[in-house]
């Protein structure tokens, strides 16, 4: 069950693998903090929560002397984990969300649907293969991760661009403004889920 709104929204995952505790937070903003020790992806993950306007906590490690697959894969899976319990307990959100966000030479655009069938279309010809020690190819892992569980549809496209850091970081920055579009809760609305489609569920 998801906590208490206040305290925003607690998950967490064990395995032999790895062990993750995130906090997802869209009423407290300020509160970013990142602990896994992959120094790239807590900078992704940093950029895709400020620029989504939500607060989010990850206390995490993983058997990266093995392969950082792990890790990155378990941190999707507890992020779209947060984001199905939030919609359980609003109720009901604007369900679409879109942006297109430039960085230097690169433009990148996600867009979502909150409609509980999961999908994900990812779409990125990154021309390194690395940023610093970071193998960029896992990414696409923690975005399918992240849409079969929040169970959205996700479609991330590096619409072009002649730096990989440059082209990821305009994609995680635009992910993060298409969440906080999609999960804006309709507070008024008495149908929950139902009034997001028009077959009167999702």
């Amino acid at each position: 069950m998801p906590q208490a709104k206040d305290s925003g929204i607690q998950v967490s995952r064990s395995t032999k693998e790895t062990a993750i505790d995130l906090i997802l937070d869209f009423d407290k903003p300020a509160e970013l903090s990142f602990s896994f020790g992959l120094p790239f992806f807590e900078h992704m993950l940093h950029a895709m929560a400020f620029h989504g306007g939500f607060g989010l906590k990850i206390k995490a490690k993983g058997d990266l002397e093995v392969d950082p697959h792990h890790l990155v894969e378990d941190l999707g899976l507890v992020l779209g984990q947060a984001l199905s319990q939030y919609l359980d307990q609003i109720g009901a959100v604007d369900r679409y969300g879109s942006s297109i966000i430039p960085m230097d030479d690169a433009l990148s655009e996600a867009v979502i649907d909150v409609c509980r069938r999961p999908y994900l279309v990812y779409q990125a010809q990154l021309p390194q293969t690395h940023a610093g020690t970071f193998d960029l190819s896992l990414l696409r892992e923690f975005f399918l991760a992240l849409a079969n569980t929040a169970r959205i549809n996700l479609h991330l496209n590096c619409r072009y661009g002649v730096n990989s850091h440059h082209m990821v970081e305009s994609l995680f920055k635009a992910l993060g403004r298409a969440i906080k579009q999609a999960y804006l809760p309709r507070l008024d609305d008495k149908k929950g889920t139902a009034s997001m489609s028009t077959k009167g569920a999702i």
